[in-house]
Order: C-alpha cells, then sequence, then structure tokens
C-alpha cells in the first residue's frame, strides 16, 4: 500500500511519523528570539537553532495577523486564500468589512486536509478572531478540536470538539491583555499530546507582549523564557516543534514618546474633499489597547471618479512617515493579493511610522501612555522559522534560495521526513 500523503495548493504533504506541532508566536519578531538566545534564557530554542533548522523568511505583507495565519495553516499566498488583512472595505455598501469569517477564506486548510485523510489535528488560538477560520470545516463530532484561549470557558463538544477546557488544561480563563492568553495556548496542546497521540497541532499566540515591550526588556524576556520551557514540555511530549511569527514589531513613536502617526484620511479630505476618499486601516481589531488600530499598512478607495489612484500617489508619496503608495495593480503584483479585495491604493509606512486614518477615529489613550509598538509593512514581515530537529539537505538548499512562511508546514512535516 502506497504511503498516504494529502495535497493542497500545489504541496504533498507527508504522513506525519510522530506529532507534528506548528506554532505562531505572534509579533516574534526575529530581535526577540536573538535578544533571549543572548541572555541565555531559551535554551530549547536556542538549541533547535545551532542543532535544528533556522531561517528568516518573507512573511505575507501586509503584515498583520489574519493574512499570516491564514498563509500558514493554508501554505500558500493571499492571492490564494483571500484573506488580506482583518478588514476591508465593500464599495457597493460603503462599509467596512471584518475578515474573520469562514465564509471569506478561499482555501482549504492543511488541518482540515489531514483530518479528512484521518488524522487527529488540532487548533488552538489566542484570540477567538481566528478560530472560525482556523476551524474552517473541520469536524468535532470526529474529534476535530478547534478553539481558542478567549472563550475557553465557553467551549462545548459541538462546536469545540473539547468541552471544560478550564479544568483539563488546570488554569484559570486568562486576561486578553496579558501573557497568560498565549501561555494558555500553549498549556492546552501539552495537556492534548499528553492525554494521547496527536498528528498535527496549530497552535497561534497573541502579541500582546511585544507590541508594550520591546526585545530585552524584562517582561519580554520572561516571556520568552516561559514560552521555551512550553516547547520543551511539547518536544518532550515526542513532537516536532516549527516555530515562526505572524509578524514582526517595530517602535512606531517620536522621540518625546508619542505615536509617529500620518492620518491619511485626514489629509486626503483636506486635498481633495470630504467624502472622496475612504481609508480603511487592515490591522483594525477589537483589541485596540494593542495598538489603537494603527499600522505599516493601509488601504484607500476612490469613491469619487474626478479623484484618482494617480492623483492620490502624487499628492502623498513623499510625506514623512510614507515608505510606498501603489497602485491596486503594483500592490497585488508584488505581495501576492487578491485584487478583488485590495483598495485603489496601497500605502506603506517606514519601519519607524504608522498610518492611520482620520484622527478622531483612533482612540490614542488606550495605549496608556506607551511607546506605540506596531506592525504592518514589509519591516515587519521578515520573520523566523525554528525546527527543532534538522531538515534534508534538500529543505536546507530550498532555504538558500529565499523562504516563505507559509511554507512552514511543508518544512516541518516534508522537511523532517526521514
Amino acid at each position: 500500500m502506497a504511503e498516504k500523503t494529502v495535497h493542497l495548493n500545489g504541496v504533498d504533504y507527508a504522513w506525519p511519523s510522530r506529532p507534528v506541532v506548528v506554532v505562531c508566536i505572534d509579533g516574534g519578531d526575529p530581535a526577540y528570539l536573538d535578544a533571549a538566545i543572548a541572555e541565555g534564557i531559551v535554551p530549547n530554542m536556542a538549541r533547535y537553532r545551532r542543532e535544528g533548522f533556522y531561517a528568516v523568511s518573507q512573511g505575507t505583507v501586509p503584515s498583520f495577523t489574519c493574512p499570516n495565519n491564514m498563509s500558514l495553516i493554508t501554505g500558500s499566498p493571499p492571492s490564494v486564500h483571500g484573506i488580506s488583512g482583518n478588514f476591508t472595505f465593500d464599495p457597493a455598501t460603503g462599509e467596512a468589512v471584518v475578515m474573520t469569517g469562514p465564509e471569506l477564506l478561499r482555501s482549504r486548510t492543511i488541518l482540515k486536509e489531514f483530518a479528512d485523510a484521518g488524522a487527529r489535528v488540532v487548533a488552538i488560538t489566542a484570540k477567538d478572531k481566528l478560530r472560525r477560520q482556523l476551524g474552517k470545516d473541520l469536524i468535532p463530532a470526529r474529534g476535530d478540536i478547534c478553539f481558542s484561549s478567549e472563550f475557553a470557558d465557553r467551549c462545548t463538544l459541538a462546536e469545540n470538539g473539547i468541552e471544560n477546557v478550564l479544568d483539563f488544561v488546570g488554569r484559570p480563563l486568562p486576561d486578553m491583555y496579558s501573557m497568560d492568553l498565549s501561555l494558555f495556548v500553549l498549556e492546552a496542546g501539552v495537556k492534548l499530546l499528553e492525554q494521547g497521540h496527536r498528528d498535527l497541532m496549530f497552535l497561534s499566540l497573541t502579541d500582546y507582549i511585544q507590541h508594550k515591550h520591546a526585545p530585552g526588556d524584562p517582561v519580554a524576556s520572561e516571556f520568552y523564557r516561559r514560552l521555551d520551557a512550553l516547547f520543551g514540555r511539547l518536544e518532550g511530549l515526542g513532537a516536532i516543534l516549527a516555530l515562526t511569527a505572524d509578524h514582526g514589531m517595530n517602535d512606531k513613536s517620536l522621540a518625546d514618546g508619542s505615536p509617529n502617526v500620518v492620518f491619511l484620511q485626514d489629509v486626503l479630505d483636506n486635498s481633495f474633499g470630504p467624502g472622496t476618499t475612504r481609508v480603511i486601516c487592515p490591522i483594525t481589531d477589537a483589541f485596540v489597547r494593542h495598538h489603537g488600530a494603527l499600522g505599516g499598512f493601509v488601504r484607500v478607495w476612490c469613491l469619487d471618479p474626478k479623484v484618482t489612484a494617480a492623483m492620490i500617489i502624487d499628492r502623498i508619496k513623499d510625506i514623512e512617515g510614507v515608505g510606498e503608495a501603489l497602485t491596486r495593480d503594483q500592490a497585488c503584483q508584488r505581495f501576492d493579493l487578491p485584487a478583488d479585495r485590495e483598495g485603489d491604493v496601497a500605502v506603506v509606512a517606514t519601519q519607524n511610522a504608522v498610518i492611520g486614518g482620520a484622527r478622531r477615529e483612533h482612540d490614542l489613550s488606550a495605549l496608556g501612555g506607551a511607546r506605540l509598538r506596531s506592525h504592518g509593512g514589509t519591516t515587519e514581515a521578515h520573520v523566523p522559522i525554528l525546527v527543532s530537529v534538522p531538515v534534508s539537505p534538500s529543505y536546507q538548499a530550498r532555504a538558500k534560495g529565499g523562504l516563505h512562511s507559509y511554507q512552514v508546514f511543508d518544512y516541518a512535516i516534508n522537511g523532517t521526513a526521514a
């Protein structure tokens, strides 16, 4: 009998010989790993880097949570899976649209394909906004498990494939704005591996700590120390680990500590008149204490036919803080994005700046006076891939030619196959 394989988006995945756990360290800029290794506080990750596999890969742009998690879980760019932000705009209705619904995901997932082939799969995410897309087409009744630590107290067998999660993990419901939200995800993964064999797990964390604390900061260091200990426990249960990130993180503040923001909607309203354009910030989600809905990538739609993409680009391209302003076609070609969900203009910030809509739309008081750290642009799109065991020479050679983060399952499964 031929060895079982799974095929999705041009990749044939071998059947894992032991559990494979892929972890998305939300906001896990390579600088955090470098700092933690230099401090000597992450012996497991240091060993993976030394004896397993390590590369800095190209993440999806815009470098936000939803598009990158969907790229990781489908092994494909947004032009294939369709999720190009946390938020988009529907010109037909004039309304902003949250991009977290499973119906918006245009690809099957690696977990779904393995589950259909008989694998026991798990997806656990910190924020519930990712859960429905990560769990698209999974079937809890056959044992597929998908839940969030945010709503771990609400899990049911019918919806999540698991119940009584707080008792099962032995931890209270974590606070949304804490490192515990991420640690709960990993603790749950440990418990599920202890319970019995699981073929494939995807564990996605949250970036609250990285938004608030720079690499080498004592809180960030403690977070990485605790992550590393849990990675060691997963490995000790026989799993192959592959660690990556959805995006990096940069300081986006001025010397006085205030956010370095280009309020683009105000600029365009003053230049072309109110109501002629619409700026959408795709970083937008419910957790404004993370970033105040300010990121390094925004989209502009032209609502007045007399205002063109060329006019907008000419007006904004030299504004300090604006790194690039691209037409729809340019953005789609450069970043492999779906054209029907792209604005007329895509605007990318420089490394030390963010771009917002109108000043009145952003509640900066939620940042609590801390320096703004955020992401979204090309400068936050370089992310690590770290595998706990060596990969084959052919996979090592492929990485030298450039590696996309959405290849992480390929490297974790096929690259480590004997």
